[in-house]
């Protein structure tokens, strides 16, 4: 499991997919004070949302493999996608949706334009 530190894990997450720690907090399906409380080292998320924090993890990972700038990644992120019904990426995170994400960064490696 990749948290061994919460803080830097989480802060990578932010940074990599340019999102605040409400959008974590939405695509791990807690509330945001659970997120402050992990980054400080005052709580440890269990089973599911450690399951959870790991699927962001992978999506900031292929953000991050499939663009090459990172204005480029915030671009994408932020913009309105046809293949996510008009929501950009980062409103799909907040409803807590990870996979629709990584889905429709796996289409956009395929060669479609969506």
């Amino acid at each position: 499991m990749i948290v061994t530190d919460l803080k830097d894990t989480i802060l990578g997450i932010t940074r990599g997919l340019a999102i605040d720690n409400r959008t974590v907090a939405g695509a791990v399906a807690v509330d945001e004070s659970a997120v402050k409380r992990w980054i400080m080292g005052a709580s440890f998320p269990q089973h599911e949302k450690r399951e959870r924090l790991q699927a962001l993890l992978d999506v900031r990972d292929h953000v991050l493999d499939t663009f090459d700038t990172a204005e480029a990644a915030y671009s994408w992120m932020h913009a309105d996608n046809r293949y996510l019904s008009g929501l950009s990426p980062a409103d799909v995170l907040l409803a807590g949706r990870v996979d629709r994400v990584e889905a429709a960064l796996t289409v956009l490696d395929s060669g479609m334009f969506v």
